[in-house]
């Protein structure tokens, strides 16, 4: 077979892996948002406080964090297609677990969604590294991972409705098993892609797991980078989680057009994760657009308390698109600025350890919302909240880039 022919054929086969992996993000995601989808009627109904949307988000990230760390240990003994079936189980159960409107179950279905949400991008990782051309992989995977808002998307605009329609337990059971049928769907790929699997169980000791930590660390410019991953993650899920309650609660808007604002604010995160990516290579740099896109969250999250009911529907649309472009979009921009100053061959690992301090933001920041929200009875002020990290991450990346050494990622 010639090179040519090898491409062509590594190319079609990049097609059916590609949509199936981001169908698993996609729906996995959309388990986890499907809750603060409708969070008002679920806390009412539970006689929940608002700072339980954040806590529901601590314990998912919690098990997220453990799933990520040993769900690349999984797939190599138990292939990435099982894995991930494993992964939307667990997702479909978590959902199961809450819909009980049980707080114990719902804490522990929280936890479920977390183990199931975990180990997606390490298996989806694994799959497409196989199938994917090698000149195709930075849009392949930046493809992909426009799964984790687009989940948002459909959460946003099925789970409202559905909770009208039906109540929120039947609404969070749907998508479960819509998570459940993708299960099932992907064994159509497993003969073909859950190959050269390891006989041997490997349990990685603690020196190897904070090993990415301590080099990301040791480098002033990555740890600058991994600090303001912490901030940008903690803005990206408090905006997710709460923009439906600050819709509801504080401007007064109908269920279902708070979920068709989320919605609103996932498709521009879908679009800045690409867009961004574009413009950071083909003008200002990783390191600029960083610092734009902190600007803008910033600005916006300043806004939200100068919105009230009587706020134009256009205007709070035009902030949340914006919020949600910039809040969402950082991720790509940021792992090109981490691959850039990664030592030599280590990206990987850096990346691995910069993740760490990303969902700690994700476990910490939606708890201090929540508190912030319940405790001024003011979702808005809590966005405005969210100015003071971005403010010091604003000021430690200029700082950065005055550096000599900082010129890599410009």
């Amino acid at each position: 077979m010639t090179q040519g022919s090898t491409n062509t054929a590594t190319a079609a086969s990049t097609l059916p892996s590609l949509a199936m992996t981001l169908t698993i993000q996609a729906l996995a995601s959309a388990a986890l948002i499907a809750p603060t989808a409708v969070a008002p009627v679920i806390t009412g109904e539970m006689a929940l406080p608002a700072a339980a949307v954040g806590l529901y988000i601590a314990v998912a990230y919690l098990g997220a964090m453990v799933a990520s760390v040993l769900g690349s240990h999984l797939v190599l003994h138990r292939g990435a297609i099982r894995t991930s079936q494993y992964a939307l189980g667990l997702c479909a159960l978590g959902l199961g677990l809450i819909a009980t409107g049980w707080t114990p179950a719902a804490a522990l279905g929280a936890f479920a969604l977390g183990l199931g949400y975990g180990p997606i991008t390490p298996a989806s990782s694994q799959i497409l590294a196989r199938t994917t051309p090698a000149h195709r992989v930075g849009l392949v995977f930046s493809l992909k991972q426009t799964g984790v808002p687009l989940g948002g998307v459909i959460a946003g605009l099925a789970v409202p409705p559905l909770t009208l329609a039906t109540g929120w337990p039947i609404a969070l059971l749907c998508i479960a098993l819509a998570a459940a049928a993708c299960a099932l769907m992907s064994q159509t790929l497993r003969a073909s892609l859950d190959v050269d699997l390891s006989d041997t169980a490997h349990r990685p000791g603690l020196a190897a797991l904070i090993q990415p930590v301590r080099i990301v660390w040791k480098e002033p410019r990555l740890r600058t980078l991994a600090m303001c991953s912490l901030a940008f993650s903690a803005v990206q899920v408090c905006l997710t989680a709460f923009l439906v309650s600050y819709l509801t609660v504080q401007l007064r808007w109908p269920l279902v057009a708070a979920g068709v604002a989320l919605s609103v604010s996932q498709v521009a995160g879908v679009v800045g994760r690409v867009l961004w990516g574009w413009v950071a290579d083909h003008g200002p740099g990783a390191r600029s657009m960083l610092v734009m896109l902190c600007t803008a969250m910033i600005a916006s999250g300043l806004a939200m308390p100068l919105l009230d009911p009587a706020s134009p529907q256009a205007l709070v649309l035009a902030t949340v698109m914006i919020y949600g472009g910039t809040a969402i979009g950082w991720n790509g921009v940021y792992l090109a600025a981490v691959a850039r100053l990664a030592p030599p061959g280590q990206a990987g690992v850096a990346t691995g350890g910069t993740l760490a301090f990303t969902y700690l933001g994700v476990v910490v920041g939606p708890p201090l919302f929540g508190v912030i929200a319940s405790g001024s009875s003011n979702y808005a002020m809590a966005f405005a909240a969210t100015a003071v990290p971005l403010l010091a991450c604003l000021a430690a990346l200029l700082r950065v880039g005055r550096t000599p050494q900082a010129a890599g990622p410009h």
